[in-house]
């Protein structure tokens, strides 16, 4: 199955909240006939877009080729949360790889929100940085651990904008009866993933980066030039980054081998009005800590935008049935109230969470991807390594290469049966409160 056009209309953005309120609605021309570039990008979303733009900005010839709109798969759709340091934590990161490397890590992690904070300011793009999100936490355990690692990132690492919440603070921003406590990461925060993902495409261009759309990749010869071949055209490079994330199919086997395409969905409800204090009390995101992870914030119109819930196909089910089922396990008292968007859009993980750097043809071929639900700020810095390691500055990329993350067991065959398997084990753990 391709998932670029499995569950979506050609050419054509998500019905989302997202989509109805993006403030440029620019259309791109296929590429056609031949073409010629320093570097070629596959993938007009987070990681190709910043490619685009920090290698425009070195002064190299650019082209872009995406299947469908700019923004069009996860960088449009997503949650918008723009996390701290890395998918897994910190104390799991200096158990993987040790002290030092957890703390390069954790320090890759605040390049990445200054340089989406940097990007807004610097490209004057409409999107505003709302600072803090919320974790929250279903059981006593997990309010302990999660008190603990705030004490730890403040000791070890510096860092002392996570707050710890008892359950009574934390009902003073969330009121919901369902969860122990957790805590706020001030310096993290959200924002309208597609209009970030538009002006930094808008950024690009500017700087001298031609984007295609609707230009679907069939071939990728490999060489001392690439050569790359779409629907109406061919494009030849010196350079060819690889920014695909969960819509790569079979392009490059090599990554697709760790890199697994997972979905997700989102509904967004009608505005709440004074209502809106009835989800949140402050303007900051939220995730929990079910494996089948709800995460939800309010938009600017005090929308309650929240995803969650289970599938295991690669077809979307019903989603507003999907997500309303978890979204009133945390809210019952929202139960009339209507729901005007709901979509849903592929993503990508890796077996340890990790993001999969790798060059998977030679040294001109570069691929960053399986930001596994972190990839806001992490996809905007792998684009901006990805042109560094194409300057000749590749200790970065190298870093990240480095963590070997490893393929998924039973390869492309048997991948996506093992998953739903182990997200059938742990939804049935999150169903029982263990």
């Amino acid at each position: 199955m391709n998932l670029l056009f499995a569950n979506d209309t050609t050419g054509e953005h998500a019905p989302s909240y997202y989509a109805a309120t993006a403030f440029s609605d620019k259309r791109r021309p296929k590429l056609r006939g031949a073409e010629k570039a320093d570097v070629a990008i596959i993938g007009g979303g987070f990681t190709g877009l910043s490619a685009a733009l920090h290698l425009a900005e070195r002064g190299y010839s650019v082209r872009l080729v995406e299947a469908h709109r700019v923004g069009f798969g996860a960088s449009g759709r997503n949650g918008g949360q723009v996390g701290s340091g890395q998918r897994l934590e910190q104390d799991d990161l200096e158990a993987a790889y040790g002290h030092e490397m957890a703390h390069r890590l954790w320090e890759f992690g605040q390049e990445a929100k200054g340089l989406v904070k940097c990007l807004i300011a610097a490209h004057d793009i409409p999107v505003t940085f709302h600072e803090g999100i919320v974790h929250a936490c279903l059981h006593k355990h997990e309010v302990r651990h999660s008190h603990h690692m705030a004490e730890k990132l403040s000791r070890d690492y510096g860092y002392d904008l996570v707050e710890p919440l008892t359950k009574s603070e934390l009902q003073e921003i969330l009121p919901s009866d369902r969860y122990k406590g957790g805590d706020i990461d001030r310096g993290a925060g959200h924002l309208h993933p597609l209009n970030f993902a538009q002006g930094i495409a808008l950024a690009a261009e500017k700087a001298g980066a031609v984007l295609y759309e609707e230009s679907h990749v069939q071939s990728v010869e490999t060489g001392p030039e690439v050569t790359i071949t779409t629907d109406d055209g061919v494009l030849r490079a010196e350079y060819l980054v690889l920014a695909c994330n969960g819509y790569l199919g079979d392009l490059k086997p090599k990554v697709a081998a760790r890199v697994m395409p997972i979905n997700n969905f989102i509904v967004a409800t009608e505005p709440l009005g004074a209502r809106a204090s009835e989800v949140l009390r402050e303007h900051v995101a939220v995730a929990d800590t079910k494996f089948v992870v709800n995460y939800w914030r309010l938009s600017e119109d005090n929308r309650l935008l929240f995803g969650g819930g289970e599938s295991y196909g690669y077809r979307f089910p019903d989603i507003v049935k999907t997500v309303r089922k978890p979204m009133l396990e945390v809210y019952p008292g929202l139960k009339d109230i209507r729901i005007d968007y709901a979509w849903g859009g592929t993503l990508a993980i890796t077996m340890n969470r990790m993001p999969a750097f790798i060059r998977p043809a030679g040294d001109n071929i570069l691929s960053a991807s399986g930001f596994s639900g972190h990839g806001v700020a992490m996809g905007v810095l792998a684009g901006r390594i990805m042109a560094e390691a194409i300057s000749g500055q590749a200790e970065k990329f190298d870093i990240f290469a480095s963590l070997n993350v490893p393929k998924f067991p039973g390869g492309a065959m048997l991948r996506s049966p093992l998953l739903a398997a182990a997200m059938t084990w742990y939804a049935m753990r999150d169903r029982l409160g263990l």
